[in-house]
């Protein structure tokens, strides 16, 4: 089941629900305040590479994995 950020309303408090994709938009109690007018927010999360490709990779890509080849050799990481 994935979790899930919400916002109450009423005290502004932000919480995490470990709930499943059908209930992810029915009311939630708020964890501080006990309320109902809550809302579910748009989770956002950080992924950092380190320059490699990690959704695949293209054979005439630089192997070096410097971020700034446009293909064949790379004149910047010498790849």
């Amino acid at each position: 089941m994935p979790i899930y950020e919400y916002e109450c309303e009423q005290c502004g408090h932000h919480f995490d629900a470990l709930r499943s994709f059908k209930e992810a938009d029915a009311v939630i109690e708020c964890k501080q305040c006990h309320g109902l007018q809550t809302h579910r927010k748009l989770s956002t999360f950080y992924a950092h590479s380190g320059g490699r490709s990690v959704a695949g990779t293209d054979s005439h890509s630089c192997s070096g994995g410097c971020g700034n080849c446009s293909g064949g050799s790379c004149g910047h990481c010498s790849h």
